[in-house]
C-alpha cells in the first residue's frame, strides 16, 4: 500500500516539478531563518515570557524593598541582572565582548532609577526637606561624574567591574546588618571640595549602577546633615544622576549591536522592572508602618551577602 502511494506520488509529481518545489522550499526556509535573531542565549530564545517574568519579579522585589527599607533599587537590580544574564548566557563570549552583560546590567539599572526616583524626588520637594544649597553645589558635578562613568566602566575588565560591584553590595550589606551610620563631625564642605566629592560620588554611582542615594546619604550624614534631610536631598538629585548616567551608557553602547537594546540599556528588562517597581513600591511603604524594620534590614543584609558572592562566583 505504501509503495503504491509513493509510486502514485511520483507519477503525479514529475522529477522536474519536485526539484522546483524542493528548491523553492529551501529558499523560503533560508528567508525564514534569516529573519530570526542570532543565537544570543538559549533561555531567551526558548521563552521570552519567562525572561520578562523574572524581570517583573526583580522589579517587584526592588519596589517593595525600596518602599519598606528605603534602599536604592540599583543595589538589587544590578546583581540580579548580572546573575540573570550569566545564567541564561544571553550575551555569549563568542558574539560579544566579555563585559557586555555587566555593562548592560549597570546601564539598565540606571535607566530604571530615573523613573523609580522621580516620584520620591517630587514628594520630598513638596515636603520642603531638600537642602537646596547642597543640590546647587552637587547636582552638576554628580551628573558629570555619572555621565563619564560609562567611559571608565567600559574600559574596565569584566572581572574588575564585577568585583567592584560586589564590593559595593557587600558594603550595603554591612550597613544593613550593623545599622552603621558615619558619625556627624563637621559642616558641609566648600565649593571646591563639594565639586570633588560630587564628581567622585557620581562616578562611583554610575560605574556600579546604583544611583546617587547610596553615595550621597552617608556623605551628607558625615557632614552633619540630619538623616531625613540627607535622604530628601539624595532623592532630589537622584533622577539627574541616573539620567546622565543612562545617556552615557546609551552612547557608549552604540558601538556594539545588541538585540533589543538601546546602547547598553536592555529595553525588555527596563520596561518590566519599572512597571513592577512602581506598582509594588506603595505596598512596601504601607508594610513599613506595620512591621519592625530591624529584622528585615538584617535579613536583607544576609541576602545581599549571598548575592555578592554569587556575582563574584560568576567571574
Amino acid at each position: 500500500m505504501v509503495a503504491d502511494r509513493e509510486s502514485a506520488s511520483k507519477t503525479a509529481c514529475p522529477e522536474n516539478v519536485r526539484s522546483i518545489i524542493e528548491r523553492e522550499g529551501k529558499k523560503r526556509a533560508k528567508r525564514f531563518l534569516s529573519r530570526l535573531p542570532e543565537n544570543t542565549g538559549t533561555l531567551l530564545e526558548l521563552d521570552h515570557l519567562f525572561f520578562i517574568s523574572i524581570c517583573l519579579a526583580v522589579g517587584a522585589v526592588t519596589g517593595f524593598l525600596g518602599g519598606l527599607l528605603g534602599i536604592g533599587g540599583g543595589v538589587i537590580v544590578v546583581p540580579a541582572l548580572i546573575i540573570l544574564f550569566d545564567v541564561t548566557d544571553l550575551f555569549p563570549l563568542t558574539q560579544f565582548p566579555a563585559n557586555t552583560g555587566t555593562l548592560l546590567a549597570v546601564g539598565t539599572s540606571l535607566s530604571t532609577i530615573i523613573f523609580t526616583t522621580a516620584s520620591a524626588a517630587y514628594s520630598q520637594i513638596r515636603r520642603g526637606m531638600v537642602e537646596w544649597l547642597v543640590v546647587r553645589r552637587w547636582v552638576v558635578f554628580l551628573s558629570l561624574g555619572s555621565l563619564g562613568s560609562s567611559y571608565v566602566a567600559s574600559s574596565l575588565s569584566d572581572t574588575f567591574l564585577k568585583t567592584f560591584i560586589a564590593a559595593l553590595v557587600l558594603f550595603v550589606a554591612c550597613v544593613m546588618l550593623t545599622s552603621w551610620k558615619p558619625s556627624p563631625s563637621r559642616d558641609l564642605p566648600g565649593r571646591f571640595l563639594s565639586a570633588l566629592l560630587a564628581s567622585i560620588g557620581g562616578m562611583v554611582a554610575g560605574i556600579a549602577g546604583i544611583g546617587g542615594a547610596n553615595i550621597v546619604v552617608p556623605t551628607l550624614i558625615y557632614y552633619n546633615a540630619p538623616i531625613l534631610r540627607a535622604t530628601a536631598t539624595a532623592s532630589a538629585v537622584g533622577p539627574a544622576v541616573a539620567l546622565f548616567g543612562t545617556i552615557g551608557y546609551i552612547y557608549r553602547g552604540m558601538e556594539i549591536e545588541v538585540p533589543n537594546a538601546w546602547g547598553f540599556i536592555y529595553l525588555p528588562a527596563t520596561i518590566s522592572i519599572v512597571i513592577a517597581s512602581v506598582l509594588v513600591a506603595p505596598l512596601g511603604v504601607r508594610t513599613a508602618h506595620k512591621l519592625p524594620s530591624a529584622p528585615l534590614r538584617k535579613a536583607f543584609g544576609v541576602l545581599m551577602i549571598v548575592v555578592a558572592l554569587r556575582v563574584v562566583w560568576s567571574i
